[in-house]
C-alpha cells in the first residue's frame, strides 16, 4: 500500500477546506499519510472574466497537469469546474455525496431578491446567474466580479454591492451560511451542472489497490448519476462551463428526473425540458444508463426548440 497519498488542490480557502474533507476520508479508509499539494491555476492569478479565460475549465487545467506529471496521486475539483469531455489520460475516480446544489443570495440588511430596491447592484461572475437575475428582476444591475468568497462578501459589507449570488455549498463548507439572506429553490432557479458536487480525478491506469478501494468507498452512486445527467446536457448542447445553462437532476423513488433550462444572455428568453427514466436497478451501470437516457432526450428537445440560438456552441462564441 502507498505510504503517502498526495492530493492536489487549488490553494484557495474553499478548495483547501473541501479537499481536507476528502483527505480525511482517504486517510481513514487507507491508513496512509495524506499530503496536500496546492496548485496555482490561471483562474486564481488572473483578474480577467472567466468567459475571456475560456470558462471555469481554467481552474482544472493546472491540477490536471500536476496529476499527469506525477506530482500528486489524486486531485480534487469542484465538479462544475471540470470540462465535460473525457480526458485521454485521466478518469473520474469518485464523486462524493453531493452537498446543497442551490444558489444563495447574500444581501445587505437581510434583503431578498424580491425586496432589493430597483437599481440594486448584485455581484456575480456567472453568465447563467446574470441571465436569471435579468429574468427575475430586470430592474437590478448585475456586476461582473471575481475573487474568493470572503472577497465577494466583503463587497456587500463595505456597501460596494447590495448583494452577491454564491453557491450554497461553498458557503456551507467555509462556515459562512450566516451571510445567506435567501436560498433559491432549484425548481425556479436551476444551477450549474454539477454544482455542489466534488470530483476526485485520478490517472486512467489503475493504481494502488487500497487507494482504489478507498475511492470506491467515497463514491456516491446517486450523486454520480445525477451530475452525469446534468453534465451530459452541457456536452450535448456543446456549451461551455460558463454558458447560461441550468440543470437539475435527482432520484426520487424509482425515477431519475432531469430538468434543463437554457437562457438567452439577457434573460428575456428561456427554454426548458424535463424528462424522467426508470433505472433497472440502483447499480452504477443502470443509473448511468438512465442518466444518459434523460440527458439525450432533454438535449434533443432543447435543440429542436432552438437552444443553439440562445447558447451557441462553445467554439462559435
Amino acid at each position: 500500500m502507498t505510504a503517502v497519498i498526495r492530493v492536489g488542490t487549488r490553494a484557495s480557502a474553499l478548495a483547501m477546506a473541501q479537499t481536507r474533507q476528502i483527505a480525511d476520508r482517504l486517510a481513514k479508509a487507507t491508513g496512509a499519510e495524506i499530503e496536500l499539494v496546492p496548485v496555482t491555476t490561471e483562474g486564481d492569478t488572473s483578474r480577467a472574466s472567466l468567459s475571456s479565460l475560456g470558462g471555469t475549465g481554467v481552474f482544472a487545467a493546472a491540477l490536471r497537469e500536476a496529476l499527469i506529471a506525477g506530482e500528486c496521486d489524486v486531485v480534487v475539483h469542484s465538479l462544475k469546474d471540470l470540462p465535460t469531455a473525457d480526458h485521454p489520460q485521466l478518469r473520474l475516480g469518485a464523486v462524493p455525496k453531493r452537498a446543497d446544489a442551490r444558489d444563495a443570495l447574500c444581501a445587505r440588511d437581510g434583503l431578498t431578491l424580491e425586496t432589493l430596491p430597483a437599481g440594486a447592484r448584485i455581484g456575480t461572475g456567472s453568465p447563467r446567474r446574470i441571465a436569471q437575475l435579468a429574468a427575475a428582476r430586470p430592474d437590478v444591475v448585475a456586476v461582473d466580479i471575481r475573487g474568493n468568497i470572503d472577497t465577494r462578501l466583503g463587497k456587500v459589507e463595505t456597501g460596494e454591492l447590495d448583494a452577491v449570488v454564491l453557491a450554497a455549498a461553498g458557503l456551507g463548507r467555509l462556515g459562512r451560511m450566516e451571510a445567506v439572506t435567501e436560498l433559491f429553490e432549484l425548481s425556479d432557479w436551476p444551477t450549474a451542472p454539477g454544482q455542489g458536487a466534488l470530483a476526485i480525478e485520478v490517472r486512467r491506469e489503475r493504481g494502488d489497490r487500497q487507494l482504489e478501494l478507498a475511492l470506491d468507498s467515497i463514491d456516491h452512486g446517486t450523486s454520480r448519476a445525477t451530475v452525469l445527467a446534468e453534465r451530459l446536457v452541457l456536452a450535448g448542447l456543446e456549451a461551455g462551463c460558463t454558458a447560461p445553462v441550468g440543470a437539475t437532476a435527482f432520484v426520487d423513488g424509482e425515477l431519475l428526473f432531469l430538468t434543463a433550462t437554457v437562457y438567452s444572455a439577457d434573460g428575456t428568453r428561456q427554454l426548458t425540458s424535463s424528462h424522467a427514466a426508470t433505472p433497472d436497478s440502483r447499480s452504477a451501470a443502470d443509473l448511468a444508463d438512465a442518466a444518459r437516457d434523460v440527458a439525450e432526450r432533454a438535449v434533443a428537445e432543447l435543440l429542436g426548440n432552438g437552444a443553439a440560438e440562445l447558447a451557441p456552441p462553445e467554439e462559435s462564441q
